[in-house]
């Protein structure tokens, strides 16, 4: 992008927008955390509380999945832009990771 062409105000917005978004995305995070905490401290006292239990297996198949795809696109997408070099790790790593989840959901699924 040639930003000599670019009008200041324009980049000043753009530079805000992001930074705005993870304000609102931490505040939104902060206050469910906060309702959540005081929805649980609630339930304490009046004797209902059941913890969740993590389903794991679940969890590590669908991050795994979650992963794998998106690794995959990211990898593409930098392959075809910049061919083969060190942004194209941004698309491997998740990949990776990705696929070490659906191994461990499989050896999950082994020892049971």
């Amino acid at each position: 992008m040639n930003t000599a062409m670019t009008s200041p105000a324009a980049q000043v917005v753009v530079a805000v927008i992001p930074i705005v978004g993870i304000v609102i995305g931490g505040i939104v995070v902060f206050f469910y955390l906060l309702w959540r905490h005081h929805e649980v401290k609630l339930q304490i006292q009046k004797g209902t509380y059941a913890p969740r239990e993590l389903n794991i297996k679940m969890f590590a198949l669908l991050a795994g999945l979650l992963l794998v795809c998106v690794g995959l696109m990211l990898s593409i997408l930098f392959a075809l832009l910049d061919g083969l070099s060190y942004t194209l790790l941004g698309g491997l790593i998740p990949t990776a990771i990705g696929i070490g989840l659906l191994v461990f959901c499989k050896l999950i699924e082994k020892t049971k």
